[in-house]
């Protein structure tokens, strides 16, 4: 396909101009080069050229900077961005700031030839996306430039300007809540609230009302109006996390609020709209759920709209030397001593398998900052260190129940991380009979199971009179299989 056209190109390195003058040449196009941001900029002024291809990083001035000025002044130009700061705050600048495509060096020209064509093809956009907020680079909640990154980066900044609905898979550790709140921090609803509930952490009689809130009254314990989960996020992101635990029940209740964009509270009347954005995250195949009959395959394809799988770290090593960095610099700066690694301790850290992934390298850091006396740490600590934790340790979810346990200590561990899955803020009130009706209704399941349906026997069971048990039966909308007893 040959081209036509004048194609304004600046960057710092002779070569690559070179290289871009002689590849867009010979597809028919006109190509100008210029090192400097000031060349560029007076084309631009005095009507020149079709499209821009600008470098980052010049001389005279910061090609970023130069993007909203450009569309100010000709909004029907078009502007390609290059730049070898692969992080995800260039993409996402690059991307607000009104580029129409960014590629992070080195890029195939393949690539670069393919956005060229689109970007004096397609139909011009009538808007231009708002500057960015100036965040600084080390506060970026993603870290890393190998290219599984940088596709991740270029996926992300489409995505900011959008109230798309995501879904993110990863194996645990890899940072999932992480990207949640890049789209968040980045994107259209930064100014509202970011909401994240973790479906694993929350007992199953109880998600309901997290989710969707409850009214006064609304059930025993209820004593006063709980503003759920969605009404808490209005205007902003609702994250939920490990979406592939959550039960059938909640599924169809959720999925009817992404059909309709509205819900109720238990016990409540007035609709309310549902005005936030869904992130999901899941570590499991949710498509084998989906074959199991354990997930919704409706609600799967409402939620999974633009996934985004999250590689491990076994998958970018090349990043383990940036990440150590940046842990090391985070240990500092809350007091742990300044520590840092030779190249053998680097090499071995990068061949290691990471199951644990990002969280397990910052476990490593954490715990070689504070225990070890040297400045430098060489591979003999590293070795020792994986050899210790060679054992899978537990992610972060409930530890495993033990034989051993008794009720008391499985229904602690349980609520303690259902407390901790609040951070910082306290669960809806009423959650004592809350938690007593989701330990009653299999209490008496199991009883009446083994009595085979017979509730005179399963009163006697569980010391109760049977006027009673039918009343709890009907409270918890037991079904008990009739003339068995």
């Amino acid at each position: 396909m040959t081209g036509a056209g004048t194609i304004l190109v600046a960057d710092d390195d002779r070569a690559i101009r070179t290289v871009l003058t002689q590849a867009l040449g010979r597809l028919g196009y006109d190509v100008r080069s210029t090192g400097h941001a000031a060349s560029l900029w007076r084309w631009v002024a005095d009507g020149e050229g079709d499209l821009v291809i600008t470098d980052v990083v010049m001389p005279d001035e910061n090609g970023l900077d130069l993007v909203p000025r450009i569309r100010k002044l000709r909004p029907e130009l078009r502007v390609i961005v290059m730049s070898a700061q692969n992080t995800l705050l260039t993409a996402v600048k690059a991307t607000e700031r009104g580029a129409f495509e960014y590629l992070p060096k080195p890029f195939d020209l393949k690539d670069l030839v393919a956005a060229v064509q689109r970007a004096l093809t397609q139909p011009k956009e009538s808007a231009v996306v708002a500057a960015a907020a100036d965040e600084a680079q080390e506060k970026l909640p993603l870290i890393g430039r190998s290219p599984a990154m940088q596709e991740i980066y270029r996926v992300l900044a489409r995505l900011m300007g959008t109230d798309l609905t995501v879904m993110i898979a990863g194996e645990s550790g890899t940072g999932k809540e992480l990207v949640a709140r890049a789209l968040h921090d980045y994107g259209k609803r930064r100014g509202g609230p970011f909401v994240a509930v973790n479906m694993a952490a929350i007992p199953r009689e109880l998600i309901e009302s997290e989710l969707f809130g409850h009214e006064k009254g609304a059930f025993t314990g209820a004593n006063q109006r709980h503003a759920g989960r969605f009404e808490q996020a209005q205007g902003g992101t609702l994250f939920l996390d490990e979406i592939g635990d959550m039960p059938l029940e909640a599924q169809t209740r959720l999925l009817r609020v992404l059909q309709e964009g509205e819900y109720t509270t238990i016990g409540g009347r007035q609709r309310l709209r549902a005005d936030v954005r869904i992130v999901a995250a899941t570590h499991r195949d949710l498509r084998q759920l989906v074959r199991q009959g354990l997930f919704r395959e409706d609600l799967f394809y409402r939620l999974n709209v633009v996934p985004i799988r999250l590689p491990p770290l076994r998958e970018r090593t090349e990043d383990v030397p940036e990440l150590l960095k940046h842990f090391l610099t985070l240990c500092a700066s809350e007091g742990l001593p300044v520590k840092s690694l030779d190249a053998a301790a680097i090499d071995r850290l990068k061949r290691h398998r990471w199951p644990g992934n990002v969280r397990e390298l910052e476990n490593l850091v954490r715990r070689l900052a504070a225990l070890y006396t040297q400045e430098t740490i060489g591979v003999d600590v590293i070795e020792q260190e994986l050899s210790d934790s060679a054992a899978p340790s537990a992610g972060p979810g409930p530890a495993p129940a033990r034989g051993d346990d008794s009720l008391a200590i499985a229904v602690e561990r349980h609520l303690k991380v259902y407390f901790d899955a609040h951070q910082s803020g306290l669960p809806a009130a009423g959650l004592h009979d809350r938690v007593l009706r989701e330990i009653e209704k299999p209490l008496i399941l199991l009883t009446l199971a083994a009595t085979r349906g017979n509730q005179i026997k399963a009163a006697q069971v569980l010391g109760i009179n049977r006027n009673t048990l039918r009343k709890k039966i009907r409270d918890l909308d037991i079904q008990v299989m009739r003339g068995l007893g």
